[in-house]
């Protein structure tokens, strides 16, 4: 295909924005605290109240947006739809390209801390035989992928855009990495590039690495230990922890306008999953991955107003009526502590050549142990070396 056309982009967030963003967390209204312990019926009303006077009197979105604009980034337009992507090339000249995938609620921040070791691994102590390009963008509907060119833009078609924007960069054959989300849309990209995509790895895989539906007794007998603890955080998740999806699926508008309006109801919503999604071990969000990291990545929800077209992928989603076909490039699969991924599901769909469990960390696997999960992107494309 022809060359994309690219225009250089910074993320500069107008003073005026910053003194919106402050001014309306100073006149929060807040909730009274239901009864019962911390956490068991949502974000706890003093956390929120201290984490939200931290986002406005504390914390340094100018060095953040730094922190960011260090990287070159870009915006393209493909299918109608604008996206944003960050472009790091790798010092190193037999560098493998690679498109790294965040899910929800999670953003291009979440990558901030890996995009150093994948791509300059020489800098870093690492072997520098393997290295990487890297490319990441912000999923349509997110960030500075939006507004939304119109519906339909569930994981496969997504997946058909990002796929033309590594063609669009010269990339014939390259890796792909997702986690969340990005665990869909990273096979969906490997069966629509005719080819392209030598491998894929994925974290915080949920739907075709686990089981559909109640599993027999006699199944479960030839289960490990760790596979029933699986089962047992799966069966909690769909009970007590379901919620947020079951909304954002079905009525993503209608979410919107709080989310939208209150700087502090979009910071709830977001931080509670920081709290359940992140090892068990720890009290809190910060615990696992700190204040600055969680607030950028919330304020850039905030200031792009896209926590409706964020939440409508789970929409589209929903509504899709085809399940994926079997995928027989080759797949790696780190399970993070939080995870809940079964290798014996995950065989039925994907060519499995690489999996790992982990006893720590969680759903961000990026921003709470970012070295495991380079140390296992980069065993996994190794091995396809």
């Amino acid at each position: 295909m022809n060359a994309l056309s690219l225009q250089p982009f910074r993320i500069s967030i107008p003073e005026a924005q910053l003194d919106q963003l402050r001014a309306r967390l100073a006149n929060t209204r807040w909730p009274d605290q239901l009864p019962g312990p911390d956490w068991e019926r949502g974000v706890p009303v003093e956390y929120l109240k201290d984490l939200a006077k931290y986002w406005e009197t504390g914390f340094d979105w100018r060095a953040q947006e730094a922190r960011i604009n260090q990287y070159p980034q870009y915006t393209t337009e493909i299918d109608g739809q604008t996206i944003h992507f960050l472009h790091v090339a790798s010092p190193e000249p037999a560098a493998t390209p690679l498109i790294l995938l965040h899910g929800w609620p999670g953003s291009v921040v979440e990558f901030l801390n890996v995009i150093g070791p994948l791509t300059n691994p020489r800098e870093h102590g690492l072997d520098p035989s393997l290295a990487f390009h890297v490319v990441i963008p912000s999923l349509v509907g997110f960030a500075y992928s939006a507004p939304l060119s119109g519906p339909g833009w569930n994981s496969a078609k997504i997946a058909q855009v990002f796929a033309r924007l590594m063609a669009g960069l010269g990339y014939t054959r390259y890796g792909v990495q997702g986690g969340d989300f990005g665990a869909f849309v990273g096979p969906d990209i490997a069966r629509v590039a005719d080819g392209c995509v030598t491998g894929v790895h994925v974290n915080a895989a949920t739907f075709g690495f686990i089981p559909m539906g109640e599993v027999p007794e006699e199944e479960r007998e030839t289960m490990s230990a760790v596979e029933l603890e699986r089962l047992a955080r799966l069966a909690n998740y769909m009970t007590e922890l379901n919620g947020y999806f079951q909304i954002q699926a079905t009525r993503p508008q209608t979410l919107s306008f709080a989310l939208s309006d209150s700087p502090a109801g979009q910071l709830a919503w977001i931080v509670e999953k920081f709290k359940e999604w992140t090892a068990a071990s720890h009290t809190l969000p910060e615990d696992a991955v700190s204040r600055d990291d969680i607030l950028t990545n919330v304020s850039l929800y905030w200031f792009t107003g896209t926590a409706g077209s964020s939440a409508n992928l789970y929409y589209e989603s929903m509504h899709q009526h085809e399940w994926p076909t079997r995928l027989e490039t080759p797949t790696g699969v780190a399970v993070f502590g939080e995870d809940v991924a079964i290798r014996r599901y995950a065989e039925g769909g994907y060519n499995i050549v690489h999996w790992s469990d982990f006893s720590e960390g969680g759903h961000f696997a990026a921003l709470e142990t970012p070295d495991l999960l380079v140390a296992d992107i980069r065993a996994f494309f190794a091995k396809l070396q």
